[in-house]
């Protein structure tokens, strides 16, 4: 796969994605590549997965979820809770 870098930010960094980054996004698209286009960096929850999905063929969270692993006081409920909180749509 292409791991699409959204930023230059830390990983699970920033809040929003730009348009700036989208347009990126619609570049590297259009090239019709053969490999799957992942997008991560700054992908922490359901808005910035959303929309790096709807540019690629996935999003990939990294420090978001890293910290949510190390605030858990239950890991299997509060990483449930996450990832349903990410993918509820």
């Amino acid at each position: 796969f292409i791991y699409m870098v959204s930023s230059h930010s830390i990983t699970g960094a920033k809040s929003r994605i730009s348009e700036e980054q989208i347009a990126y996004f619609k570049r590297v698209k259009a090239m019709n590549l053969r490999n799957p286009r992942l997008i991560g960096f700054g992908i922490s929850d359901a808005e910035t997965f959303t929309t790096a999905s709807n540019y690629s063929n996935g999003a990939i969270i990294g420090s978001a979820f890293i910290k949510k692993i190390k605030e858990s006081t239950n890991l299997s409920q509060d990483i449930k809770h996450y990832l349903h909180s990410i993918l509820k749509n």
